[in-house]
């Protein structure tokens, strides 16, 4: 796959990303943080989560896609309006009050959660993974955004599937920077679209057995 941009050009945008927005990158980090606790915690408000969400995808839209990898990838600006699309939903969403968060012991929240911490860890796994402090991703770029937002939103009474779309599609394109760049943070993304998978399928399977069940026992009857 030929890209038009190197290695070199590739890790030097998130240095200049890094050296000039790091107390924002670490405030949108620790916010993360206390909205991941406040959701666990049960004391949390569904809007203002998804007000918080909405500002991830705004930020990484016009700080990174737009102000950064634009100059290297004409790509950029189409993932910028993407990225944008998405807080726009997002943002909508948080407006009508659509989505409930929440915290059970079931695989779905269990992943969810993972996903929120993996997302967390990030920037250290880079730091650790793929290079030296700023050229490396950290936070409130792409994939941490795409791992955390897919994260919160599996941690819901009911997997938000239309608001998963773009962080989906981007799991796939963001995806390969695991391979062409070593980026080994990133085979994470792989493991999103899976557990997104498994948690849609799997309530559908008991539903489904559930619906079964009552017929199974009238046929017996008879």
């Amino acid at each position: 796959m030929q890209l038009p941009f190197s290695d070199e050009q590739f890790f030097a945008v998130f240095a200049a990303y890094n050296s000039a927005l790091w107390p924002f990158a670490a405030a949108l980090w620790m916010l993360s943080i206390a909205a991941f606790l406040s959701v666990l915690r049960g004391r949390h408000s569904d809007r203002l989560v998804m007000v918080f969400l909405a500002l991830q995808w705004a930020w990484t839209s016009i700080a990174y896609h737009w102000a950064y990898f634009a100059a290297i990838n004409s790509a950029a600006t189409t993932f910028a309006g993407v990225f944008l699309l998405q807080a726009g939903l997002l943002g909508v969403s948080a407006w009508r009050g659509s989505v409930r968060f929440s915290w059970r012991p079931t695989v779905q929240h269990f992943a969810g959660a993972s996903l929120v911490v993996y997302s967390l860890a990030y920037p250290a796994l880079a730091a650790f993974l793929v290079g030296v402090y700023p050229r490396i991703p950290t936070f409130g770029v792409p994939c941490p955004t795409t791992l955390l937002t897919v994260g919160f939103l599996l941690m819901t009474t009911r997997p938000a599937l239309p608001l998963m779309i773009i962080p989906l599609l981007w799991a796939m394109v963001g995806g390969s920077a695991a391979v062409l760049f070593d980026v080994i943070p990133d085979f994470a993304l792989i493991v999103a679209v899976l557990a997104v998978i498994v948690s849609t399928i799997a309530p559908l399977s008991i539903e489904r057995s559930t619906d079964r069940a009552p017929r199974d026992s009238n046929e017996r009857l008879r």
